[in-house]
């Protein structure tokens, strides 16, 4: 499974604004600090509901991001199952970001 940083994650906005950045934290955890990342909880994810990313293409690369990159992984191997090809987890997730960057958002 590939992952990046942070910095790369940082680096790879700058260079694509178009970049599909997945957030599997809860509900709760979105609400509280959130990058920018189209939300789509773990949960819902474990069971299919994937109406948010329905219409991304299926080959192009997935950033997947939780609190800390434990969860992400989860997801990245369940979007590996369901066809998309490049899923990418983010190590060190929301808290790697916020210790790099504060509350900088992405978008």
């Amino acid at each position: 499974m590939e992952q990046i940083t942070v910095e790369e994650l940082k680096h790879r906005v700058q260079e694509n604004k178009n970049l599909h950045i997945l957030d599997v934290r809860e509900q709760d955890e979105f609400d509280e600090f959130n990058i920018g990342a189209t939300f789509l909880p773990l949960s819902r994810l474990r069971n299919m509901e994937i109406d948010e990313i329905e219409d991304w293409d299926e080959n192009e690369p997935i950033i997947v991001h939780c609190r800390s990159g434990k969860r992400s992984v989860e997801a990245c191997m369940l979007l590996s199952t369901m066809g998309y090809a490049h899923p990418i987890n983010l190590i060190d997730g929301i808290l790697g970001w916020k210790e790099k960057y504060g509350l900088e958002k992405i978008k």
